[in-house]
């Protein structure tokens, strides 16, 4: 994979993403994503994550009404019952105070006021999120991320982040199936849902083209 291929897989001019192929190359050799049919998998859920290569941190900056749809169970607007709910209105488009919420009591975070949820909010290709994963990724990667949370926003440690988070799911087993159902299941893995799943199926197809799969099953 070369810079000319990313360019052709993110539809980024060249130069923008000339600066990754060394750090994924580097990812991909550390944890044995080193074969065409599994680097065509991680490359297209990698891409898809991060919006080309471009995005490394979490958008949490949301209107009012786009946090009913994404967080029911967290936000209402008047005039529905608020219930146990927060009113959107207040936390339109302030992404900390929003991230503190959403993510307070999970993913290894502690309560809202703890500042955890903002404080690990999703970052990197995959974007890692809460300080469970933080604090494992950290530990075999050799590098402070509870403390250090913005080293994944370094191309490096990005693509390791990206790399580790696949070994942990076990990304090579399901990628050397190279079937739709293995590819759905990876995004499930990853995103939780199959979000995006069209288009990361069309870049799984071209990022096997690009890599010469042969007899690749691709997506019907």
């Amino acid at each position: 994979m070369n810079a000319s291929d990313l360019a052709s897989l993110t539809a980024r001019p060249e130069t923008d993403v000339a600066t990754w192929v060394q750090p994924i190359e580097a990812a991909m050799s550390e944890y044995g994503v080193d074969t065409p049919e599994r680097q065509a998998a991680f490359l297209a859920q990698i891409v898809h994550e991060s919006d080309g290569l471009a995005r490394l941190e979490e958008n949490l900056n949301y209107s009012a009404s786009r946090l009913t749809a994404v967080w029911p169970h967290h936000f209402y607007l008047p005039p529905d019952d608020a219930g146990t709910r927060e009113d959107a209105s207040q936390y339109e488009h302030r992404p900390e105070l929003l991230a503190n919420l959403v993510y307070a009591g999970r993913l290894g975070n502690g309560p809202s006021a703890s500042g955890d949820g903002w404080r690990f909010r999703g970052r990197g290709l995959v974007q890692l999120t809460g300080r469970t994963l933080y604090t494992e990724a950290g530990e075999a990667m050799q590098i402070d991320l509870v403390n250090q949370p913005d080293l994944l926003l370094e191309p490096i440690q990005a693509a390791r982040a990206a790399g580790w988070y696949w070994r942990r799911i076990d990304g090579n087993a399901a990628a050397d199936q190279a079937t739709p159902a293995a590819f759905q299941r990876l995004t499930v893995a990853i995103n939780g849902d199959l979000i995006g799943q069209d288009h990361r199926e069309a870049l799984w197809r071209r990022a096997q083209t690009l890599l010469g799969v042969s007899g690749a099953q691709g997506v019907s």
